[in-house]
């Protein structure tokens, strides 16, 4: 019987294993959905990557099982094995082939890290809000008249070449604090501690953070930017699925690091012009400073001096009604 040739077995292995690697690469399901423009960007990336990983795993120990059956030591065998000092060809092509291989992921990458617009953050100024602890409070937010303009981001995910020199739709300011982040969308005074976006809306984020650093990562969205302190960011982006989807801090900024959890809600157009506008009838409000208050911490006249005109009483009585309780 004559001998199937060395070359067509490793043609016959080399189908095969480009077959293989090429359906797992494309078919696994270790990503979340998608939910950004810049998202299949980076799964187109990601998914090359697996499958040339997949193609070298089966290789390797493709070739260490083979090895092990064919080159395995036989009973009554107790020669040596065979004085092979090196093998230049082999050594070139095993070298050559991986060098060509993070050649053109490299490549590949920094093509997609420019499309992402990596390449081209904003150099817009932007607005802040104030941020506060208050006691008895999560949070407090000052929404005064005067605004802080403050350094454009040059450090993150800017514009796509598609977008390049065009305002975005939405600008949010977040800062990141231990262990929250506050959203305040200057255009509207409004501020929230999730990110309500509307679908398909170009939305830039100018990053800050308070105290440490920390990192504003959207797994759905495949996107993250580091929030330094001192020094603003910015992360851009297309949301392409309405949806609720994590925020998480993932980067170490201290003891309750594991809990910096929040959520981006991407709203239909109809339904984020709805939440907008009941959020700044909720926020409108005449006062120079607005703060969450322990009611604990209020006098009995303070307490209710804002229901006075639902109980038909005026101040004056109030303040006659609060002293003869007090004797």
């Amino acid at each position: 019987m004559q001998q199937i040739p060395v070359s067509l077995w490793t043609l016959i292995a080399g189908i095969v294993v480009t077959a293989i690697s090429i359906w797992i690469g494309q078919n696994h399901t270790l990503l979340p959905v998608q939910a950004s423009l810049q998202a299949p960007l980076v799964d187109g990336f990601f998914n090359i990557m697996f499958t040339i990983a997949i193609a070298l795993f089966l290789v390797v120990e493709g070739t260490i099982v083979v090895f092990l059956i064919k080159f395995r030591r036989r009973q009554g065998d107790d020669t040596d094995g065979a004085p092979i000092e090196g093998n230049l060809p082999l050594e070139v092509f095993w070298t050559a082939i991986p060098t060509l291989i993070v050649l053109a992921l490299g490549i590949y990458s920094v093509d997609v890290f420019n499309r992402m617009g990596g390449f081209e953050p904003a150099g817009h100024p932007h607005s802040s809000a104030h941020i506060a602890h208050t006691p008895g409070s999560a949070l407090a937010a000052t929404l005064n008249d005067t605004s802080e303009a403050t350094t454009a981001p040059t450090i993150g995910i800017g514009a796509s070449p598609t977008t390049q020199g065009k305002q975005a739709d939405l600008v949010v300011d977040v800062k990141g604090i231990q262990y929250a982040w506050i959203f305040n969308y200057p255009d509207s005074g409004i501020t929230s501690g999730e990110l309500h976006v509307p679908v398909g809306a170009d939305v830039q984020l100018n990053l800050s953070a308070q105290d440490v650093i920390h990192s504003f990562w959207v797994p759905n969205f495949r996107l993250k930017q580091d929030a330094l302190p001192g020094i603003p960011t910015e992360l851009r982006f297309v949301a392409t699925r309405p949806g609720t989807y994590p925020v998480v801090c993932a980067e170490l900024c201290g003891g309750y690091h594991g809990s910096m959890r929040t959520q981006v809600v991407v709203h239909t157009p109809e339904a984020y012009d709805s939440w907008r506008t009941e959020n700044q009838i909720a926020q409108k409000q005449d006062l120079h400073q607005v703060v969450a208050v322990n009611p604990a911490d209020l006098s009995t006249s303070a307490f209710l001096a804002p229901h006075i005109h639902d109980m038909g009483i005026s101040t004056v009585t109030l303040e006659s009604m609060v002293k003869r309780s007090q004797r």
